[in-house]
């Protein structure tokens, strides 16, 4: 369903687990991240009004997460630490050439957000299926139920706001620049690291 081209090798989950207060903090500020970028959307775009409606539930969804997540850190005693550079995310956004285009700079925007959406979707299935801790088990199989909803919207939109045919291959290409980057990934504590 996803579409992603290399799955997460299992044994990150061993990472994750060994470090579950980093885990959980970098969780968090991809929570935060998600919401700024759907408020981003909507002060870039706001005469697209199904982009508007989509991206201010989006924004309090993320942050409804956000909380959740930082309720986890405080119930087991943790610090949310401070907000890291996402690497994962900054590579993907080197993919699509720059555009004065603002159509083709949305379509991208939505693209990215997608695959960001699908690969935490698929991380959170991974810890949900073989971390040791029940509670976060449970936690990550629910919210990786909502990534992909996420996922399903943003490409969505990108088709709705796009040529279907053209987004449809840039898709494609993305996903497969997308195996590239996160061959690099999963030797550290973070949701896409």
């Amino acid at each position: 369903m996803l579409g992603l081209k290399l799955p997460t090798d299992p044994r990150w989950v061993d990472i994750a687990e060994k470090n579950i207060e980093e885990i959980l903090t970098d969780h968090a500020f991809c929570e935060q991240k998600a919401a700024s970028t759907a408020i981003s959307l909507i002060v870039t775009y706001p005469e697209k009004h199904d982009l508007v409606r989509e991206m201010s539930a989006l924004a309090r969804e993320e942050m409804s997460h956000f909380e959740m997540v930082f309720k986890k850190i405080e119930a087991r005693g943790y610090t949310l630490g401070r907000e890291r550079k996402d690497e994962y995310v900054n590579r993907l956004q080197t993919f699509f050439p720059k555009t004065k285009d603002r159509e083709a700079r949305l379509i991208h925007r939505l693209l990215i957000a997608a695959l960001i959406e699908a690969r935490s979707c698929e991380r959170f299935k991974v810890i949900s299926e073989h971390i040791n801790d029940e509670d976060l088990a449970g936690f990550y199989r629910k919210l990786m139920i909502s990534e992909a909803n996420h996922y399903t919207m943003f490409i969505k939109l990108a088709r709705q706001y796009g040529n279907r045919e053209e987004v449809d291959n840039k898709w494609q290409a993305l996903l497969n620049f997308e195996a590239e980057v996160i061959s690099d990934f999963g030797k550290k504590e973070h949701i896409h690291g």
